[in-house]
């Protein structure tokens, strides 16, 4: 893959991995216009580049996301509604294409993460938090709502506890994140990496056209009716049965071996760059 250097993060393919890093570490990883165009860049190039399987979204220093820039709120808030609605758009569009990205996504939440921080981690697929991480949604607190990020959050923690997070703006600890669903495991903060490469380990032991669907199913089966259902993971199991992955993986599983795909977990280390 073509190197290319980022202003505001960090972009690090190391094998079957990419990690991307929120590297605006003097301003807790706020992002701003610039972030947010460079996120949907980078986040386009790990789509397509079929070499890379597995994605990590983490910040550099001691914050994961701080959500929305100051300084940039300081020019926003001259903007028209039609300057506020294509920044919104931007960010809603990168929201969408971490959460729809056919390749599994893991947040490594190294510290505080607030607003849009929270969204981001929502949007990915599996998140881990160290003990001290802290998050919020406190967006009602000057007036405005977390709204780009609503639909991932509300799908990762529930309508009721939303409701209650959104409207009170409240700070939530890592243990009550992981308690409502935000995030999926809480580990001391020198472990983090080690249970980061834990799950990478996981996923690149499975088929990634099987994880491409099964992120599908998830994102497809909750809005269609038993009838719809039926035809549709019908259709999907079929498909991938008579795919060349489908038939390796069986193959591999009938004859008690690995399947082709799996041929370099063992050996390999993933090393996770985030200060903390």
């Amino acid at each position: 893959m073509e190197k290319k250097e980022y202003q505001t993060i960090l972009f690090q393919p190391q094998g079957e991995v990419l990690h991307i890093y929120f590297n605006r570490p003097q301003v807790h990883n706020a992002f701003n216009a610039t972030m947010i165009a460079e996120l949907d860049e980078a986040l386009a190039r790990a789509n397509q580049d079929k070499s890379l399987r597995v994605i990590v979204l983490s910040g550099q220093g001691k914050s994961f996301c701080a959500g929305a820039d100051l300084n940039w709120m300081k020019e926003i808030i001259h903007y028209s509604f039609q300057q506020n609605l294509e920044e919104s758009l931007q960010l809603a569009e990168v929201l969408y294409k971490l959460y729809d990205l056919p390749k599994p996504t893991v947040a490594m939440v190294n510290g505080t993460a607030i607003g849009g921080g929270t969204g981001f981690i929502s949007a990915c697929d599996i998140a881990v938090a160290s003990e001290g991480a802290k998050f919020g949604l406190s967006e009602v607190k000057i007036g405005l709502v977390p709204a780009a990020i609503s639909p991932y959050v509300i799908r990762r923690i529930g309508e009721a506890k939303a409701r209650e997070y959104f409207l009170t703006g409240k700070r939530i600890s890592a243990v009550k994140a992981r308690e409502i669903g935000l995030i999926n495991e809480v580990v001391p903060k020198d472990n983090l990496r080690e249970k980061v490469n834990e799950i990478i380990k996981l996923l690149l032991s499975s088929g990634p056209e099987a994880l491409a669907s099964c992120k599908l199913l998830i994102q497809k089966v909750p809005q269609m009716s038993f009838e719809e259902a039926k035809n549709f993971t019908a259709q999907m199991i079929a498909q991938l049965r008579v795919s060349p992955e489908g038939q390796e993986g069986m193959s591999a599983f009938l004859e008690k071996r690995k399947p082709r795909w799996v041929k370099k977990v063992k050996s390999e280390k993933f090393k996770v760059n985030s200060e903390e």
